[in-house]
C-alpha cells in the first residue's frame, strides 16, 4: 500500500473518533471539548480495541499546516496596546514570569533529580504554559509527547475544575457553558473575504520561509508565530481566529496525541500520572502564594489575581472574569504574555539542552 493512502485512511478513522468525543464532550458542556474529547476519546477507543491501532495517527504532511496556522493565530493575539498594557500592569507581569521560571525550575529538578526524566522531556512536562501549544512543541522536540500532554492535561483539568468552584460553587458551569458558546461565535471561514484568507496563507508560508533562512529553532511553529505579532502590533494585518480552523487544530493535535497513548502500556502511564500529580501541586502552590502575596501588595481581588496568574486555559479563565465582573484584559494579558513568552523561549532552552536519554524510575 502506498504511504499516502496509508496515511489517509490513518487521518480518515483518528479524525472520525477525534469529532466524535470531541463533539460529545461539547455537548455536554465539557472544557475545552474538542481538545479533551479527541485526546481521550482516541486514546480510550484505541485502548480498548488494539486492533485498530494500525489506523489510528497523523501524518506530519498534515500536522505541519496545522502548525502554520496556530502560529498565525497567536502572533495575531499581539496588538500595538501591548506597549500600554505593559506599563500598566508591569509589577504583577514581571511577578508572574518571575513565578513561571521559579515553578519550571522547581518542576525540572524534581523529574529529572528525583525522578530520572530525560532532561528535554522534563522541562517540557514543568513548564506551565497553554495546554496545546506545550503539546505541539513536544512532538517536535522529543519521543514521549504523549507524557508532555499527561502532564498538562492534569494540571489544566484540575484548574477547569476548582476554579469555577473557588469563584462560585452555583456558577461556575455557566463560565464553561459561555466558553464553548465563544469557540462557535468566532468568524467562519465563509465570513472572511479572499483577501483575508490569503493574509493568512501568506504569513504562515512567508514566515516559516523566513525563519529557516534565520535558521530560528522549529521555523514552522516560530516563524509564522513572529511575523504575525509583528504585523499585527503595526497594524498592518487583523486576523480574527477562525472557529473551523480552531476546531480542526483542537482535533489533529488531540488525536495525534490520544494515538501514541492508546499504543502505550497503561501500566506505563501510571508512573508518569503520580509525577503529573506532583508537579501539579508543585506549580500550583507556587501560583497561590504569589496570589496572595500580590492580592495584599497591590490591593487587587484576590479572585481576580488568581485569574490573571493561574495556568489554565486562555478562553475559559478569561470568561470567568468576564461573568464574575473583573477586569477581562488584565487577566487576558498577564495570560497573553505567559503563552507567547513559552512559546517563543521554549524551543531555543530545549533545542540546546543534551538530548541524552536517561532510565526513568517510576
Amino acid at each position: 500500500m502506498l504511504p499516502i493512502i496509508r496515511d489517509i485512511q490513518k487521518l480518515a478513522v483518528t479524525f472520525s473518533l477525534a469529532l466524535m468525543v470531541g463533539w460529545l464532550f461539547f455537548s455536554i458542556n465539557m472544557p475545552a471539548p474538542y481538545l479533551m474529547g479527541s485526546l481521550f476519546g482516541v486514546w480510550a477507543i484505541g485502548g480498548l480495541f488494539p486492533r485498530i491501532h494500525p489506523f489510528l495517527g497523523v501524518a506530519r504532511w498534515v500536522h505541519v499546516p496545522v502548525i502554520l496556522g496556530l502560529g498565525v493565530l497567536i502572533g495575531a493575539t499581539f496588538t500595538a496596546d501591548i506597549f500600554t498594557n505593559i506599563q500598566r500592569w508591569s509589577i504583577t507581569v514581571i511577578t508572574m514570569i518571575g513565578v513561571t521560571a521559579v515553578v519550571t525550575v522547581i518542576g525540572y529538578m524534581f523529574l529529572t533529580r528525583v525522578r530520572g526524566y530525560e532532561p528535554r522531556l522534563a522541562f517540557l512536562c514543568s513548564v506551565p504554559g497553554g495546554q496545546a501549544e506545550a503539546i505541539v512543541m513536544a512532538r517536535e522536540l522529543v519521543d514521549k509527547d504523549y507524557v508532555v500532554a499527561l502532564f498538562h492535561l492534569i494540571r489544566v483539568t484540575f484548574v477547569f475544575l476548582t476554579t469555577p468552584l473557588l469563584l462560585a460553587v452555583l456558577e461556575g458551569q455557566t463560565a464553561v457553558n459561555q466558553s464553548n458558546v465563544a469557540l462557535h461565535s468566532m468568524p467562519g471561514l465563509t465570513d472572511l473575504g479572499v483577501v483575508q484568507l490569503a493574509k493568512f496563507a501568506a504569513i504562515a508560508v512567508g514566515g516559516y520561509f523566513a525563519a529557516r533562512f534565520l535558521r530560528v529553532p522549529m521555523p514552522h511553529l516560530l516563524g509564522p508565530l513572529l511575523l504575525s505579532a509583528i504585523l499585527h502590533i503595526l497594524g498592518i494585518v487583523a486576523i480574527p481566529r477562525v472557529t473551523e480552523f480552531v476546531i480542526v487544530a483542537q482535533l489533529v493535535i488531540g488525536g495525534a496525541v490520544g494515538a501514541r497513548l492508546a499504543q502505550v502500556a497503561f501500566s506505563e502511564l501510571m508512573g508518569y500520572l503520580r509525577d503529573g500529580l506532583i508537579n501539579m501541586i508543585l506549580i500550583l502552590t507556587a501560583y497561590l502564594t504569589a496570589t496572595f502575596a500580590m492580592s495584599s501588595i497591590m490591593d487587587i481581588s484576590f479572585l481576580a489575581m488568581w485569574l490573571a496568574f493561574v495556568p489554565g486555559g486562555l478562553y475559559e479563565v478569561t470568561l470567568l472574569a468576564l461573568i464574575f465582573g473583573f477586569d477581562i484584559a488584565f487577566v487576558a494579558f498577564h495570560h497573553t504574555i505567559r503563552i507567547v513568552m513559552v512559546f517563543i523561549s521554549l524551543p531555543f532552552i530545549v533545542t540546546r539542552m543534551k538530548d541524552a536519554s536517561k532510565t526513568e524510575t517510576r
